[in-house]
């Protein structure tokens, strides 16, 4: 009776859900079903509604996290097919100067465990130094290799026509892409920038400046042996660098990044105490008498210093001494800027006092005869022309 008279009561449907629920679960757990086989009746015990189970939850992907260099496991070797030895600079940096020390310990500007060649401290080489031996060659050349490479990318020579184009479309007012080529000279990273360039371009503008113009002949070589590219057009320090026909920007060489500058390596000492066949006395009066000549030159800082290397040699048909004025230059540089003219007039260095250097011809000196040199304008109207 109580069951019916809660029934016929109009109570709001979760009431009667919830007794319904507290009688079946009575009748079930009670003594009188046992005895008297109650059953409540289906309405009294409301079947819940079957709910399908819900969709599956998506996994969410793991949030980011940047490569460590503590972390050697995670990264893999990064290979490079280039058949050359990986320096910070090419043009400042000569294989057969040997240094006498390091400034720092024997780690890899590439980031530890990123490239599968060894840091000697001065450069990457091709060829594990470890190895003395390789497929039976005591001492591979690359020389050939590197000659076959650029010769399959160049392809056939460009006619005079293509090479007005490209040059005209190079020019300042068609285009303000250029790289430009500074105090470092020719720097491992800058090949990266010249693919980069190339892939939108079949020639790209490299402007020199600095240290390094005072040898262009060398930045041309070895921007051409590097990039397996060729220079098509030179007038000062201005380059326009062509990529070659067979060129495919997708096909490009894996040139793995340096991520910081290595400390340049100790060299011996460019200025002796005494120069060679000279005593103290006279080594020090040819000093000071150096410093009061007139200078030959005044460079300024970040120049275009081409022209140097004939001045100095037109210079000593008259005399023995030149001095060259430096102020407002780098220490650095202008110990570079003598170091290559000691190489190039050739001449022997005498000092560096006062921001100025001061060269002397040596007592056996004899001009240059019938000797090329490397002009600041070159013409490339003949195809297969080539850099002296």
């Amino acid at each position: 009776m109580l069951l019916l008279a809660l029934l016929s009561c109009r109570k709001p449907p979760l009431l009667l859900t919830q007794i319904a629920r507290h009688l079946s679960t009575a009748s079930t757990s009670s003594k009188l079903h046992d005895h008297y086989s109650f059953k409540p009746p289906s309405t009294l015990s409301p079947q819940i509604p079957h709910t399908p189970n819900p969709t599956p939850r998506k996994k969410r992907k793991p949030l980011y996290r940047p490569p460590s260099l503590l972390d050697r496991t995670a990264t893999k070797l990064t290979h490079s097919d280039l058949p050359f030895d990986f320096r910070y600079s090419y043009t400042e940096s000569s294989p057969t100067v040997r240094s006498i020390g390091l400034r720092e310990p024997k780690y890899s500007p590439f980031g530890p465990g990123r490239l599968d060649r060894v840091w000697t401290g001065i450069c990457a080489p091709a060829v594990d130094p470890k190895v003395k031996s390789l497929d039976g060659i005591d001492n591979p050349n690359f020389e050939e290799k590197r000659s076959r490479m650029r010769e399959e990318v160049q392809g056939e020579p460009l006619t005079n026509a293509e090479r007005k184009i490209l040059v005209e479309n190079c020019q300042r007012n068609r285009t303000k892409k250029q790289i430009n080529l500074g105090r470092d000279g020719l720097t491992h990273n800058m090949l990266n920038d010249i693919h980069n360039h190339w892939k939108h371009a079949e020639a790209v503008r490299i402007k020199c400046l600095g240290v390094p113009t005072v040898d262009m002949k060398n930045i041309c070589s070895h921007l051409e042996d590097k990039t397996f590219g060729k220079i098509i057009h030179r007038h000062g320090g201005l380059l326009v660098l062509y990529r070659g026909r067979n060129y495919h920007p997708k096909k490009s060489p894996k040139i793995p990044l340096m991520m910081w500058k290595p400390h340049e390596p100790i060299y011996p000492r460019l200025i002796k105490t005494t120069i060679d066949g000279l005593s103290i006395e006279e080594t020090k009066g040819m000093r000071k008498r150096g410093l009061t000549l007139p200078a030959l030159t005044k460079l300024a800082k970040n120049g275009y210093y081409g022209s140097l290397v004939p001045m100095v040699r037109d210079a000593f048909l008259a005399n023995e001494l030149v001095r060259i004025d430096c102020r407002g230059l780098e220490k650095s540089d202008y110990r570079k800027i003598g170091c290559k003219l000691r190489d190039l007039v050739p001449c022997i260095l005498v000092t560096f006092e006062k921001e100025q250097i001061v060269v002397w011809r040596g007592k056996d000196y004899k001009p240059a005869e019938d000797e090329l040199l490397f002009t600041d304008r070159e013409f490339f109207e003949d195809p297969e022309s080539s850099l002296v």
